[in-house]
């Protein structure tokens, strides 16, 4: 039977945001332009598949300050997350599955409501 841990509530919440950041990121990132800058699209066979990209319009500049954003948050969270003091009260070969049940927190979480 595997471990459970108690953890800090501020812990949850921040693994909590991070899953949302993460998601919130990943579905901004798929609606944008595959390239940043303009770009003029391009057809390549050479290679071990063919890859084709159209023209790319670029993002905007509000689109870029809305993935920065989204990024920095991710990275603070993700600092907060793995810095947390509570990784210190648990031992070394224990954490990889803490640190596993906690990534995971909050699907069980929704198991029980």
């Amino acid at each position: 039977m595997a471990a459970t841990y108690d953890f800090p509530g501020d812990l949850l919440a921040g693994q909590e945001e991070l899953h949302q950041v993460r998601a919130e990121l990943s579905a901004l990132l798929k609606q944008l332009p595959w390239s940043v800058e303009p770009l003029d699209g391009f057809s390549d066979d050479g290679g071990w598949r063919k890859v084709e990209r159209p023209a790319s319009p670029g993002w905007t500049e509000d689109e870029q300050a809305a993935v920065e954003k989204l990024r920095r948050r991710e990275h603070e969270l993700a600092v907060f997350v793995s810095g947390h003091r509570f990784w210190a009260e648990i031992t070394a070969p224990d954490r990889m599955d803490a640190r596993s049940l906690l990534k995971h927190a909050h699907e069980h979480a929704h198991e029980e409501e």
